[in-house]
């Protein structure tokens, strides 16, 4: 019911997850984001020990092959799971269950695994995989919306679309973008929205916020004279 793609921006070394689907919460059930580990994706029938117990292996410098390979085999419902995972260096690794709902698939490569289940056809993650591709001078947040808005276009998933988000993570524990549409005829569109909105009155406020170098923060530097 989903499709997603989670990256590592190599300029940034930013970590996010860009995901859609046909049903409520997106970002809750599928985008895990951790600073100095990775970005999972966890879909289809979702299991988030995936993701809460892999981050912290990725963490520690396992590659997301040995990560996945290993928590997917202590897994009984593996078959109908489908994960996509990235970690700090850009290594990659996704796995679609043999009952996860067609079409479903992933597709792999440096930075990036994009993912999806209960699509129209391998175009929708075709599209996805080349916009994020040819978009590498953009910030991550834009080329994941950009991702999403692609995959809409070209087919997405086949119950329509009700859910969407964008996560993104720096050097800090707190996200940098956390923009989420729960419930919305046009997720997508709404997103876009959303994304300019954050833009402009969230991102100066994160961008002031203490920091593990500057407990203070430009914010409270300010206050203070």
């Amino acid at each position: 019911m989903t499709f997603s793609i989670a990256a590592r921006c190599p300029r940034t070394g930013q970590l996010g997850v860009g995901a859609l689907t046909a049903r409520p919460a997106v970002g809750k059930l599928v985008a895990h984001v951790h600073a100095g580990a990775g970005a999972v994706a966890t879909q289809a029938t979702p299991n988030p020990f995936l993701a809460y117990d892999g981050l912290p292996l990725l963490g520690a410098g396992r590659s997301p092959q040995d990560v996945l390979t290993q928590l997917l085999a202590q897994d009984p419902g593996r078959e109908v799971r489908q994960v996509g995972m990235v970690d700090r260096q850009g290594r990659s690794y996704a796995f679609t269950g043999s009952h996860a709902k067609d079409w479903a698939g992933h597709h792999t490569g440096p930075g990036y695994a994009a993912q999806g289940n209960r699509l129209v056809g391998p175009e929708t993650l075709a599209a996805i995989v080349r916009v994020f591709a040819e978009s590498t001078e953009l910030d991550l947040a834009e080329r994941l919306l950009l991702a999403v808005e692609a995959g809409e276009e070209n087919g997405g998933d086949r119950h329509g679309a009700r859910s969407a988000t964008v996560t993104v993570i720096g050097d800090q524990p707190y996200p940098i973008w956390d923009v989420r549409v729960d419930d919305a005829t046009h997720p997508a569109r709404e997103l876009r929205r959303l994304h300019s909105v954050f833009r402009e009155e969230v991102l100066p406020t994160i961008h002031r916020l203490p920091t593990r170098d500057d407990p203070m923060g430009e914010a409270a530097r300010q206050a203070l004279g």
